[in-house]
């Protein structure tokens, strides 16, 4: 799960844990699993900045809490994503946008703060943008996409 919290750090940071950056300005970015961190970082430090920038950027256009959730969504990736999205931070005002790599599944959940400006409009949109760069085996560029469009989309509603 990733989100765009900022979190300034100082001091030694050779001793970071596995699958965490410092981007460019300070902010600590991490990857992590529920309930366990991972053993080696399932994305490369460039990626990780670029999808941290983006989380940012999107939350403070709009004020929406946007967070990712890469994992296995079962068979009612719906529901799965609903499940999530109270452990995410500020739940009701966050957006959610769940991947399920394995099933090729995309949903976006929102909060019930955001619900009516991250519509399923807005949600279709998201989707839509991140498609192309999933069918290319790019997940991280497909997730930066769908959070511009949505931030976009949910700026102008």
């Amino acid at each position: 799960m990733a989100s765009g919290e900022i979190k300034q750090v100082s001091g030694n940071l050779d001793n970071l844990p596995v699958g965490a950056v410092v981007t460019p300005s300070g902010r600590v970015s991490a990857a992590r699993w529920p309930g366990s961190l991972p053993e080696t970082p399932p994305f490369a430090v460039d990626e990780l900045v670029a999808l941290d920038e983006a989380l940012i950027a999107a939350t403070e256009k709009t004020h929406v809490r946007f967070s990712i959730y890469i994992g296995d969504l079962g068979s009612d990736p719906l529901a799965a994503a609903t499940a999530v999205l109270p452990s995410v931070l500020e739940p009701a005002h966050a957006a959610l946008i769940a991947v399920s790599p394995d099933t090729k599944d995309i949903v976006v959940v929102s909060g019930a703060q955001v619900a009516s400006r991250v519509n399923d409009r807005v949600a279709q949109l998201g989707v839509t943008a991140a498609i192309a760069s999933f069918r290319g085996g790019d997940l991280v560029d497909g997730l930066i996409a769908a959070l511009r469009v949505m931030a976009t989309a949910v700026e102008r509603s």
